[in-house]
């Protein structure tokens, strides 16, 4: 298990009309590799996560206990199919594309457990919830369907809790420490999709 990339994004106005409500909303769903393995430089992650890295809505993003969105590149192929079949012309997305902060590898939401704890380098991670896509990643995806082939797929990704700050650096290994293994990600993602189909809510 490592981690492959570190993203961070500023807040800017997204484009796209794929909500009835909304022709412009500001959004940091747009996010840039700042360490990477070809680059690995070193990436302050505070309390709140990576340093400099900003959420225009703090309802449903960052915060403590959403100060890292962590995402597996063993999805990213998925996306590329889906979005280039989809769309009609190729996609090859760059890490930090999906919004997430780390990209890593090796450890999926079938093996993530709300509770564990994630060891990268110094640095000390909880594991708090999944993420829950809206109307703003169709927009950043350019494809209306994205948040409902999120939740459909199980391919979520999730949220973490930082315990202990410091310095990262891509390339670093993860260590998983499990802790109470009552519901995994996937099993929240399983409970998002009953309820969303149950009520037919999709963005």
């Amino acid at each position: 298990m490592r981690l492959l990339s570190i993203s961070s994004g500023k807040v800017t106005p997204l484009f796209g009309n794929h909500h009835p409500d909304y022709k412009s909303v500001p959004s940091a769903i747009r996010k840039t590799s700042i360490s990477n393995l070809q680059n690995a430089m070193a990436v302050d992650i505070n309390n709140l996560g990576v340093k400099g890295d900003e959420q225009a809505d703090l309802n449903v993003h960052g915060g403590l206990e959403k100060a890292v969105y962590v995402y597996p590149t063993e999805h990213y192929t998925f996306w590329n199919e889906l979005l280039t079949r989809e769309t009609k012309k190729p996609i090859a997305l760059q890490h930090g594309a999906l919004g997430e902060n780390f990209t890593i590898e090796g450890l999926l939401e079938t093996e993530v457990f709300v509770g564990d704890k994630l060891v990268i380098g110094e640095l000390q991670f909880a594991v708090t919830k999944l993420r829950e896509p809206c109307f703003k990643f169709n927009a950043a995806l350019g494809y209306k369907g994205a948040a409902k082939a999120m939740v459909q797929s199980g391919y979520s990704g999730w949220y973490l809790r930082v315990i202990k700050t410091g310095i990262v650096s891509a390339g670093e290994r993860i260590q998983l420490i499990p802790g109470p293994r009552d519901t995994s990600i996937a099993q929240q993602n399983r409970n998002l999709l009953a309820n969303r189909n149950q009520k037919d809510l999709w963005d």
